[in-house]
Parts: structure tokens; C-alpha cells; sequence
């Protein structure tokens, strides 16, 4: 009974270790990438307080390590390339962004695609990330690159961190770096693609702990030291627990020099706001006396539009007279044809016309002429006119051929 007993537990364990081992496979997986992305943010923040007392360059370890953890969250799950035999060759995750990514306006990929002293697909990748960061484009980069899904996940498997909810956290993180000034050397050995980035995660490892316990941990490293284990002196153990002078002395060094860089950015800052503040009421005052201008053309426009108007109609006016003074010459020239008046009777119908035209020059007597020559026309009209109103003598009144004697 015992041995059958023990036969049916053996396999309800081995039954259950598939289930077992898949659940463990995706914590671990889990755990990975909960990894990479909490010490990106740590590397993010980590660059963003150097950046404020030294340029990073090639040689800040800084940007070392975090060239090192996204290029091993890009490279995280990345699929291998298939080749014509069936084997799979290992990829670098430069494939994938050379395809992701060329919807980026004035990207840098054909640069790097023709640099000469970058050969391997791995040292191109890391060469894009240094120029991506002195572009201020990597997040712009990531975001593209991750909207591309379909392209994504064809080139990485299930449970990468770009195919899952860590992605967007990424793209948010990396939009920091952008204010910082990168400056590197495209021909330095950190482009070397014949090593795999190595993560350092000690400046990321803090060890906190209450001041209750601070004595009991002392008596346990005493305990340990008189062991005689070479493994487990003091000096091997104390340092993560114990923080010496030196370091205090350092870290109040450098809050002290944040404190003056912020008291100077904020000396920088309030000058800069006084001369725009003097900007703006300058810029208001012109904008007044421009305001001023323009009500005063606007003003001189309708004056002078008014004068113009005046002038038309005066115009208008003038030309009429003119017209009818016109029509009346041409009416006495007319009855003049017809009558046929004598030398004498010519000669002061000449006159009155001379008198008429000499009249049109000056517009005033144009203007009382025109009324009274309209005013003999209405009463008086030329088809009415008798002979004795224009002969002077009897015989030019028997000699005319348009009238016989009485």
C-alpha cells in the first residue's frame, strides 16, 4: 500500500510540472521585463542629474550603461533571421529599426547605413542610439517604430517589451532625455559590435535601513568576523550597511553645488523675464501709436475720399453746361442757315456767338449765360422770329428770298 501510494504522488507531481513550469516561465518573463524598464528610468533619471554639473560624452559611465539596457530591452525577444538551410542566425535589433523607422521625418538611417567605419548590424544600432540622442529624436524614434505594430511582430515574439503594455512607459521615459546636449565620437570603441552590452546595476543597488536595527546588525557582523570565515568579514560585508564620512562629506558636496546651480538658473531666469516683461510693454506701446496711425489715415482717407465726391459732381455740373451751351450754338447756327440774314444782320449773329464762346471759359458767366440763353429759348423760339426782329433796312427785307412783300 505504502509503495502504491507513493507511486500515485510521483505522478500527480509529474503530471502537474508541465503547468508548473509554464507559469514559472512567465513570471520569469514578467520579472524580466519589469526589470529592464524600472532601471531604464533609473539610468533616465541618472543622466538627467549628470547632465546638470557635465556634458556626457562616450566616456561617462552613465550613458555606458544606459546604451547597454536599451539596447538589451530592444534586443529583448528580438526572432532570429531564418536562412535558406533552416537555421536562424542571430539578429540585431538595428533590422528592426532600419524598417520601423524610415516614416521619421530627416531620419538618420541612410547616414548610417553609409558610414564607413561602422560595419556590423550591431555596431549600427549603437551608433544610431548616440545619434538619435544628439538629434533629440529617440523618443520620436521609439514612438514610430512602435506604432508600426505589424512590422513589431514581425520581428519579435510574444512577451517582448515593445509587444506589451512596458512599451508606452518606454517612450514616455526616453522623452526626458531631450533636454539634455549629447555629444560623442561615431569612431570610438564604444561602437565595437563584437561584445554584447553589459549591465552594471550597482549604482541602481540602495540598501535602506531603520535605526532600530542598526545595533543588532553591528553585533552580527561582530559575531561573523570572529568566525574566522574569510568569506564573511567585515570587510567584505560592511560596507553596503555602514556609510563612512567620506561619502556623507560627498553627497553634501553635491546637493550644495544643485542648490547654487539652481540659484543661478533662477537669478538667469528672473533677468529673463524683466527683459521680456520690458519687451512686452514696448511691444504694447508701438502697438498703441500703430493703432493711433491707422485711425488717423483712416480719417485723412474719408476727408479726402468726401473732397473727390465734391469734385465729381462739380465736374458732372460743368460738363452739362458745357453740353447745353453747345446745343444752343449749334441752334443758332441753324436758324442762322435757314433766315439767311443780310451782311449786317451776319456780322452781329457773328458776334453774338463770339460773345458766347468768349462766355465758356469762366465757369460762373458759363453758368448765368446757360440760364438766360435757356430762358429766350423756352419763350422765344426761333421758328417764331419775325423778319423785323432782325432786319435793319427795307431792302435787305425785299431782297430776302425766304419772305415776300405785303
Amino acid at each position: 500500500m505504502a509503495s502504491r501510494s507513493l507511486r500515485a504522488l510521483g505522478g500527480n507531481r509529474g503530471g502537474g510540472g508541465g503547468g508548473g513550469r509554464k507559469s514559472l516561465s512567465a513570471r520569469n518573463a514578467a520579472v524580466e521585463r519589469r526589470n529592464l524598464i524600472t532601471v531604464c528610468r533609473f539610468s533616465v533619471k541618472t543622466l538627467i542629474d549628470r547632465s546638470c554639473f557635465e556634458t556626457i560624452d562616450d566616456s561617462s559611465p552613465e550613458f555606458n550603461n544606459f546604451a547597454a539596457i536599451l539596447e538589451q530591452i530592444l534586443s529583448h525577444r528580438l526572432k532570429g533571421q531564418v536562412t535558406w538551410f533552416g537555421y536562424e542566425s542571430p539578429r540585431s535589433f538595428w533590422d528592426y529599426i532600419r524598417v520601423a523607422c524610415r516614416k521619421v521625418s530627416q531620419n538618420c538611417i541612410c547616414s548610417i547605413e553609409n558610414m564607413e567605419n561602422v560595419s556590423s548590424s550591431r555596431a549600427k544600432g549603437r551608433a544610431w542610439i548616440r545619434v538619435a540622442l544628439m538629434e533629440k529624436h529617440l523618443s520620436e524614434y521609439i514612438s514610430t517604430a512602435l506604432r508600426d505594430f505589424k512590422t513589431t511582430r514581425r520581428f519579435y515574439e510574444d512577451g517582448a517589451i515593445v509587444l506589451g503594455e512596458e512599451a508606452n512607459m518606454l517612450a514616455g521615459m526616453l522623452l526626458g532625455l531631450n533636454a539634455i546636449d549629447f555629444s560623442f565620437c561615431l569612431k570610438g570603441e564604444g561602437l565595437d559590435g563584437n561584445f554584447p552590452a553589459v549591465i552594471d546595476y550597482t549604482p541602481y543597488l540602495k540598501f535602506t535601513q531603520s535605526s532600530d536595527s542598526i545595533s543588532s546588525d553591528e553585533e552580527e557582523l561582530r559575531t561573523l568576523g570572529s568566525s574566522g570565515s574569510e568569506s564573511s568579514t567585515p570587510e567584505n560585508v560592511g560596507p553596503p550597511f555602514i556609510m563612512d564620512e567620506n561619502s556623507w562629506f560627498n553627497k553634501c558636496k553635491r546637493v550644495k553645488q544643485k542648490y547654487q546651480l539652481t540659484l543661478e538658473q533662477k537669478g538667469y531666469l528672473e533677468e529673463l523675464l524683466r527683459l521680456r516683461e520690458n519687451q512686452l510693454s514696448e511691444s504694447v506701446a508701438q502697438n498703441k501709436i500703430l493703432l493711433q496711425r491707422i485711425e488717423d489715415s483712416d480719417l485723412a482717407h474719408k476727408l479726402e475720399k468726401e473732397q473727390l465726391e465734391y469734385i465729381i459732381v462739380e465736374l458732372q455740373d460743368q460738363l452739362k453746361s458745357c453740353q447745353s451751351l453747345d446745343q444752343l450754338s449749334a441752334e443758332v447756327s441753324l436758324s442762322q442757315t435757314s433766315l439767311d440774314p443780310g451782311q449786317s444782320q451776319g456780322d452781329g449773329k457773328q458776334d453774338t456767338l463770339n460773345l458766347i464762346s468768349e462766355g465758356k471759359e469762366d465757369t460762373p458767366s458759363l453758368l448765368g449765360l446757360c440760364g438766360s440763353l435757356t430762358s429766350v429759348a423756352s419763350y422765344k423760339s426761333l421758328t417764331s422770329l419775325k423778319s423785323n426782329d432782325y432786319l435793319a433796312s427795307p431792302t435787305t427785307e425785299m431782297t430776302s428770298p425766304g419772305l415776300t412783300p405785303s
